[in-house]
């Protein structure tokens, strides 16, 4: 069912928000696409949205980090 994937979706959202936030980072758009709510077919969908250059340096940054270890 879809409200189902639309659950997991947004606690999957809560969840990288925490882990950015412990790594400093803020993706303010972070949240399930809104189309997600009104097609089943489309399919359940996370946005990350937009971010600034500091930003995307930091998530570089964190991801190299996790991968090197």
């Amino acid at each position: 069912m879809a409200t189902d994937k639309i659950a997991e979706a947004e606690v999957a959202c809560e969840e990288l928000a925490g882990a950015l936030k412990e790594a400093g980072i803020v993706l303010p758009s972070l949240g399930v696409e809104a189309a997600s709510y009104g097609y089943e077919r489309a399919g359940v969908l996370v946005e990350l949205g937009r971010c600034n250059l500091d930003t995307a340096s930091r998530l570089i940054a964190v991801i190299k980090r996790a991968t090197a270890r």
